[in-house]
Protein backbone atom coordinates (compact mmCIF):
# COMPACT_ATOMS: atom_id res chain seq x y z
CA UNK A 1 0.00 0.00 0.00
CA UNK A 2 1.46 3.35 -1.01
CA UNK A 3 0.84 6.19 1.43
CA UNK A 4 -0.06 9.65 0.21
CA UNK A 5 2.57 12.16 1.32
CA UNK A 6 2.42 15.77 0.27
CA UNK A 7 5.35 17.12 -1.76
CA UNK A 8 6.83 19.29 1.01
CA UNK A 9 6.84 16.43 3.51
CA UNK A 10 8.31 14.04 0.94
CA UNK A 11 11.16 16.48 0.24
CA UNK A 12 11.79 16.85 4.00
CA UNK A 13 11.90 13.07 4.43
CA UNK A 14 14.23 12.65 1.44
CA UNK A 15 16.50 15.41 2.79
CA UNK A 16 16.60 13.73 6.21
CA UNK A 17 17.48 10.39 4.59
CA UNK A 18 20.25 12.08 2.56
CA UNK A 19 21.65 13.74 5.70
CA UNK A 20 21.62 10.37 7.49
CA UNK A 21 23.44 8.69 4.58
CA UNK A 22 26.01 11.48 4.58
CA UNK A 23 26.49 11.22 8.37
CA UNK A 24 26.85 7.46 8.12
CA UNK A 25 29.51 7.69 5.40
CA UNK A 26 31.36 10.60 6.96
CA UNK A 27 31.19 9.86 10.68
CA UNK A 28 30.25 6.23 11.19
CA UNK A 29 32.14 4.68 8.26
CA UNK A 30 34.97 6.94 7.07
CA UNK A 31 36.99 3.73 6.79
CA UNK A 32 34.95 2.62 3.78
CA UNK A 33 36.92 3.73 0.75
CA UNK A 34 35.28 5.54 -2.17
CA UNK A 35 36.66 2.95 -4.57
CA UNK A 36 34.93 0.19 -2.58
CA UNK A 37 31.65 2.11 -2.71
CA UNK A 38 32.07 2.54 -6.46
CA UNK A 39 32.87 -1.11 -6.97
CA UNK A 40 29.94 -2.30 -4.89
CA UNK A 41 27.24 0.30 -5.41
CA UNK A 42 28.26 2.27 -8.49
CA UNK A 43 28.51 5.57 -6.59
CA UNK A 44 30.68 7.11 -3.90
CA UNK A 45 30.99 10.23 -1.78
CA UNK A 46 32.28 12.17 -4.80
CA UNK A 47 29.19 11.16 -6.76
CA UNK A 48 26.97 12.35 -3.92
CA UNK A 49 28.77 15.68 -3.82
CA UNK A 50 28.42 15.99 -7.61
CA UNK A 51 24.69 15.23 -7.39
CA UNK A 52 24.44 17.90 -4.67
CA UNK A 53 26.19 20.37 -6.99
CA UNK A 54 23.92 19.47 -9.91
CA UNK A 55 20.81 19.91 -7.74
CA UNK A 56 22.08 23.30 -6.56
CA UNK A 57 22.80 24.44 -10.12
CA UNK A 58 19.36 23.27 -11.26
CA UNK A 59 17.93 25.64 -8.66
CA UNK A 60 20.07 28.59 -9.73
CA UNK A 61 22.83 28.20 -7.12
CA UNK A 62 26.23 28.36 -8.79
CA UNK A 63 28.65 25.91 -7.27
CA UNK A 64 31.83 24.26 -8.49
CA UNK A 65 33.09 20.76 -7.77
CA UNK A 66 35.51 21.84 -5.04
CA UNK A 67 32.81 23.80 -3.22
CA UNK A 68 30.32 20.93 -3.43
CA UNK A 69 32.91 18.48 -2.12
CA UNK A 70 33.79 20.75 0.78
CA UNK A 71 30.10 21.05 1.69
CA UNK A 72 29.62 17.28 1.47
CA UNK A 73 32.88 16.23 3.15
CA UNK A 74 32.68 18.98 5.78
CA UNK A 75 36.26 19.98 4.97
CA UNK A 76 38.40 20.52 1.88
CA UNK A 77 38.58 17.32 -0.16
CA UNK A 78 42.39 17.15 0.08
CA UNK A 79 42.13 17.21 3.88
CA UNK A 80 39.59 14.35 3.79
CA UNK A 81 41.81 12.31 1.48
CA UNK A 82 44.87 12.86 3.68
CA UNK A 83 42.95 11.80 6.76
CA UNK A 84 40.94 8.85 5.43
CA UNK A 85 41.89 7.66 1.96
CA UNK A 86 44.29 4.77 1.44
CA UNK A 87 46.09 3.79 -1.75
CA UNK A 88 43.86 1.53 -3.84
CA UNK A 89 45.08 -2.02 -4.34
CA UNK A 90 45.53 -3.51 -7.79
CA UNK A 91 42.41 -5.62 -7.19
CA UNK A 92 40.35 -2.56 -6.24
CA UNK A 93 41.56 -0.69 -9.30
CA UNK A 94 40.76 -3.62 -11.61
CA UNK A 95 37.27 -3.96 -10.14
CA UNK A 96 36.80 -0.21 -10.52
CA UNK A 97 37.64 -0.34 -14.23
CA UNK A 98 34.89 -2.93 -14.73
CA UNK A 99 32.37 -1.10 -12.52
CA UNK A 100 33.15 2.26 -14.13
CA UNK A 101 32.63 0.89 -17.63
CA UNK A 102 29.29 -0.61 -16.58
CA UNK A 103 28.09 2.56 -14.84
CA UNK A 104 29.10 4.92 -17.68
CA UNK A 105 26.87 2.95 -20.01
CA UNK A 106 23.94 3.23 -17.58
CA UNK A 107 24.35 7.00 -17.12
CA UNK A 108 24.53 7.60 -20.86
CA UNK A 109 21.65 5.26 -21.68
Amino acid sequence: MEREIDERLRVEIEAAAFRRLRKHLMEDRPDVQNIDLMNLAGFCRNCLSRWFMEAARARGVEMDKAEAREIFYGMPYDAWKARHQREASAEQQAAFEVAFAENVGKEEG
